[in-house]
């Protein structure tokens, strides 16, 4: 495999001025693999019109869907074929998929129909399965496999895969047994993926015997060798039945099948081995991965950190920390998020503090989830300044993907009955200032409201602009008992 990849960079380095002058994937992650970085990149690249190989676009694309950037896999895709690039079925299908993730399954469909009869092959077809899936659109995906079977498209299983995770997701495993039976009818050979929906389905409905004779047959049928995944899957089905004893035998299993050291199966044995109470073993497999991967990913350390707080084991998830602070090269602050959460659960606000001014100083950013963790610790000390400072700086960061931060209602109703008993007009309109500063005013109920109304009634406080504010908003209060009386909310509206 390595060799054609050396062919191809030495493809890049010969061609003419009229191409890239290096690969497009690493054109385009060259500032980084954020969703603004790779739009720029982009887009100087289209408005160069400057050439590329077609195999680096497929590339490309494989990379830009990896890592979930599918706005910039989509328009790359759809220039390339206004350029002239022979697009592949698989290619088509690919797009199909795209214009799913970025536009919506009707846009996908109107894709679909208009490809020649000649790309409507099972790759296509397999495409838009997945795309009724994933929308959890029941019947639009049955008819579809229906029509798959009627056009006898060379059915493999995993159109199956993809009806019987449907079936799973909407909660109907008792129909994936008959799908099983169908596949076996019709002679289809099932992969391990199947197998794994199987027995989800079965210990769904509480059938780990039936589960166990899953496993049975899959090792008898010698056709698909079960994988560390397959014994991964029936771990956490043990562990979800409380059957600890028969999870450690399957994740002893898993390990003799980590053939290739993969750390997702290192990851899986951690989590797994932290839910039957294992801690000795989970200290053995995190060595084993240390070993495996000494230059150890963020992602492993939050997982460790997180499986020690469940465990109680708080010295062992603080010297786990200050292993990664040692050594990272990317301070992740959802590394610090795991110990800062554990802090905040024992009341040691201090050591939380320092703990998040020291991830500051070493160049990590607090994110929304850093503040939700202190505002849940102010919550409950009863501390409401400290707590609407939390919801400020969590407003003004908002969500890593870009999304705003919005506090649950819940949380909203507890401000606002706190401003309420405290009789506090003032709070409760900076608060709900706060909360329009960070357009999150929109998403609040009329409940709301009715608290700010009886706030302004038990402070006896008149304000003329409440009632043309209520207007803008399109806010009706309702008639409730909790609601002031009508001359009550006469004096409170009037000049």
């Amino acid at each position: 495999m390595s060799m054609p990849q050396l062919s191809r960079t030495k493809n890049i380095a010969k061609r003419s001025k009229q191409y890239l002058d290096e690969a497009l994937y690493k054109r385009l992650f060259k500032d980084g693999s954020s969703e603004m970085s790779v739009r720029i990149q982009l887009n100087r690249f289209l408005k160069s019109s400057k050439r590329v190989f077609k195999w680096e676009v497929g590339d490309t694309v494989k990379k830009l869907r990896d890592c979930n950037r599918f706005y910039p896999a989509l328009k790359i895709s759809e220039t390339m074929a206004e350029r002239g690039m022979n697009m592949t079925i698989s290619d088509q299908a690919i797009h199909l998929d795209l214009i799913a993730k970025t536009q919506g399954v009707a846009a996908a469909e109107n894709y679909f129909i208009d490809l020649p009869e000649a790309s409507k092959n099972h790759l296509t077809y397999g495409t838009l399965l997945n795309c009724y899936y994933k929308e959890l659109l029941t019947e639009k995906a049955e008819a579809l496999m229906e029509r798959m079977k009627k056009l006898r498209l060379g059915l493999s299983s995993m159109p199956y895969n993809s009806l019987m995770t449907l079936y799973t997701k909407i909660g109907q495993p008792e129909k994936i047994p008959i799908i099983i039976q169908e596949m076996k009818s019709l002679d289809i050979m099932p992969d391990s993926y199947t197998y794994n929906v199987w027995m989800r389905a079965l210990a769904a409905v509480n059938d780990i015997f039936g589960v166990e004779r899953v496993v049975e047959e899959m090792m008898r049928d010698g056709r698909v060798a079960g994988d560390w995944t397959t014994y991964s899957n029936l771990a956490s089905i043990y562990v979800d039945a409380g059957l600890f004893e028969k999870a450690e035998k399957a994740l002893k299993e898993l390990e003799k099948r980590n053939a290739y050291r993969d750390l997702t199966a290192f990851q899986f044995l951690i989590t797994l081995y932290a839910r039957t109470g294992n801690l000795l073993e989970v200290y053995r497999v995190w060595r084993s991965l240390r070993l495996a991967f000494p230059k150890t990913a963020n992602v492993s350390y939050l997982n460790m950190i997180q499986v020690l707080v469940k465990l109680k084991d708080l010295p062992g998830a603080e010297k786990c920390f200050w292993e990664w602070d040692s050594g990272c090269s990317n301070y992740d602050i959802r590394v610090v998020n795991a110990l800062l959460g554990a802090y905040a659960e024992e009341g040691l606000l201090e050591k939380a503090e320092e703990l998040k001014e020291h991830a500051c100083r070493r160049g990590g950013k607090p994110n929304a989830k850093t503040w939700e963790i202190f505002l849940d610790h102010y919550l409950k000390k009863g501390d409401m300044k400290q707590a609407v400072d939390c919801i400020a700086n969590a407003i003004s960061i908002g969500r890593g993907d870009g999304q705003k931060w919005v506090p649950s209602p819940e949380i909203i109703g507890v401000f606002m009955q706190h401003f309420e008993q405290e009789k506090d007009v003032d709070g409760a309109e900076g608060f709900l200032e706060i909360l329009k500063g960070g357009s999150v005013e929109e998403d609040l109920g009329v409940e709301v409201y009715e608290s700010l109304i009886r706030i302004y009634a038990a402070a006896g406080r008149p304000s003329p602009v409440l009632r043309r504010k209520l207007k803008m908003e399109n806010v009706e209060v309702r008639a409730s008992p909790t609601t002031p009386n009508k001359i009550a909310t006469q004096n409170i509206f009037k000049y």
